[in-house]
């Protein structure tokens, strides 16, 4: 029942947010005008014409390095798209924003679409990609560890994510999985304060991303003890999020952008570290080359990109159970594939 109530709190959260984004839009860039949908058609005689998606990331992190690579390497440039980006700093607000019409794709937690679809409202959302396909979040120690267990974290404290997040549910999960029942989990405190907390004294352990994970370790304030992705195994961790009306008015640029995301996921694959780091080292400013190749390592090694962006209906099965596991969905609520995603732009994607 408290983890039901923490669902809610979230999905208030959500409307509550995509209405303060339709009162009060904060975009850096000017809106354009409004203009009554038009359904796109693709010209194979002509170069794409170049489209602005006004794009919402959940949080920077090179977790989602295939995105920022094909915006650095212009694949979508090619691709006909112009990327403007900001940064949301969680699922509930990327998801906000697609209802209020602040944003047109979102990459956030696909779960994200299975609460919007339960409430009923005017707008559904679509995951038509799927980018991750672990978790993301590292977990570091206070005190360096020859060896871990699971059973390590019985009665420790762990400073995690939010209530409800990605994230905060592989942990409880695979906290559940391993039998640890008595682990103090923080989940009060905002994901751009997690480190200063850990730093400051705060936790004997923390859950967090790359590059903060590699910075963390560098610097001496933390020893890494364990990867989720690879702890927990398969679990569709991040994906692209749009209203199913976004997807049927603007199909071919959702198309060339499904397009450019494989294009960069593979290219991310062959490329050396050295091309690697010199195309993220825009968006991680301050971040030094060896940190941004050490990240990008830890994801490659645990699975966590494809070039096949497909969500299959295991990866869907796999989050609903987690998501009922956790209480913050009920079994009766558990929705139909076809209701919160449409892999029609995936399945082409590359080809």
């Amino acid at each position: 029942m408290k983890m039901n109530r923490r669902a809610g709190m979230l999905l208030c959260a959500i409307m509550l947010v995509a209405a303060a984004v339709g009162c009060g839009k904060e975009d850096k860039k000017p809106a354009a005008p409004t203009a009554a949908p038009v359904v796109e058609s693709k010209s194979a005689e002509k170069p794409p014409e170049m489209k602005t998606v006004r794009f919402s990331e959940v949080i920077r992190s090179i977790f989602y390095a295939p995105h920022y690579i094909a915006m650095e390497k212009g694949f979508f440039k090619e691709a006909g798209i112009n990327i403007d980006m900001n940064t949301a700093q969680g699922s509930d607000k990327g998801a906000a924003a697609l209802l209020a019409g602040a944003a047109d794709i979102s990459l956030v937690g696909p779960e994200t679409a299975i609460y919007i679809f339960n409430q009923k409202g005017d707008k559904t959302l679509k995951i038509f990609h799927q980018l991750t396909f672990k978790d993301g979040s590292f977990l570091l120690s206070r005190n360096k560890m020859n060896t871990f267990k699971w059973s390590d974290l019985e009665g420790k404290n762990i400073i995690g994510w939010r209530p409800g997040s990605a994230p905060q549910m592989v942990l409880n999960s695979k906290l559940i999985q391993e039998k640890v029942a008595k682990a103090d989990v923080v989940t009060n405190i905002a994901s751009t304060a997690m480190a200063g907390a850990f730093t400051s004294g705060k936790g004997d352990f923390i859950q967090v991303f790359e590059p903060i994970a590699s910075t963390l370790e560098k610097e001496g304030k933390a020893y890494y003890v364990a990867s989720m992705g690879e702890g927990f195994g398969q679990f569709p961790e991040t994906s692209y999020v749009a209203t199913a009306d976004y997807l049927k008015n603007n199909a071919d640029t959702v198309q060339r952008f499904s397009n450019a995301l494989v294009k960069a996921t593979q290219w991310l694959d062959t490329a050396s570290k050295d091309e690697i780091a010199a195309a993220l080292a825009p968006y991680f400013e301050g971040t030094p080359k060896d940190i941004i190749i050490q990240s990008v390592e830890r994801y490659k090694k645990q699975g966590t990109w494809n070039a096949n962006p497909e969500l299959t209906a295991v990866q869907f099965d796999t989050l609903q159970h987690v998501l009922i596991e956790n209480g913050v969905l009920k079994a009766e609520q558990k929705v139909k594939m076809e209701d919160v995603v449409d892999m029609t732009f995936a399945k082409k994607a590359g080809k």
